[in-house]
């Protein structure tokens, strides 16, 4: 199976500026890469990234300036679509993905499996179907849902806590401090982030400033 992995190279996570510089974000989500990387290779997995601008990782890299719809279902349509085997397709701001997690993800039934993220995202897919194709515009993991339908496809969803945590706000870095073990958890470690445990939700500080 193909597992594409794609990547915004250029200004990545501008959603966490008001906690990161722009060094930082970019620093940040290359860490948060390569435990994706990392994950589907322990998961005995040969992913390739689909980036926006040339990286340096230990894995094939396609450039693809496109937006990330048009970019996705580019290689579904060379692959699936072709006659070819199936596409996985995982974020790479999956921070607490394991070799287990993404076990999961290959072995589910279904013509289109979909992992959910919080908020109406589609944080991880695989799709086997040759009909199907993305939608990452607004709440996508409902109109993937209405494509597979009316693509005739039958649609597995994955209900998974590690799949469904994508890291793109501020609050979000509580759930990497809480369950990663990566270098994105080493990464928040060494730039002074802890957990701010008080009577309420659990949220996080830095006790240094921004570069």
């Amino acid at each position: 199976m193909r597992v594409v992995v794609p990547f915004a190279a250029e200004r990545p996570k501008t959603r966490l500026d008001g906690v990161l510089s722009a060094d930082e974000r970019d620093a940040f989500a290359r860490a948060m890469l390569r435990d994706v990387l990392a994950a589907l290779e322990a998961a005995g997995h040969d992913p390739e990234l689909l980036a926006t601008a040339p990286v340096e990782v230990d894995v094939p890299v396609t450039v693809d300036e496109r937006p990330l719809t048009e970019a996705v279902n580019a290689v579904l349509s060379e692959t699936v679509a072709a006659g070819g085997e199936g596409v996985a397709v995982v974020m790479a701001d999956l921070a607490l993905a394991t070799p287990a997690t993404l076990d999961r993800l290959f072995a589910a039934e279904g013509d289109v499996v979909l992992a959910p993220g919080r908020g109406g995202g589609t944080n991880a897919l695989l799709v086997r179907h040759p009909d199907f194709r993305v939608d990452y515009h607004g709440a996508s993991i409902r109109d993937h849902r209405r494509i597979a339908a009316d693509a005739g496809a039958a649609v597995t969803d994955l209900d998974s806590m590690r799949l469904s945590t994508d890291v793109d706000e501020p609050a979000d870095l509580v759930e990497v401090l809480l369950h990663g073990d990566g270098e994105s958890y080493d990464w928040l470690v060494e730039a002074s982030f802890e957990l701010d445990v008080t009577d309420g939700r659990v949220g996080v500080v830095r006790e240094k400033p921004l570069d």
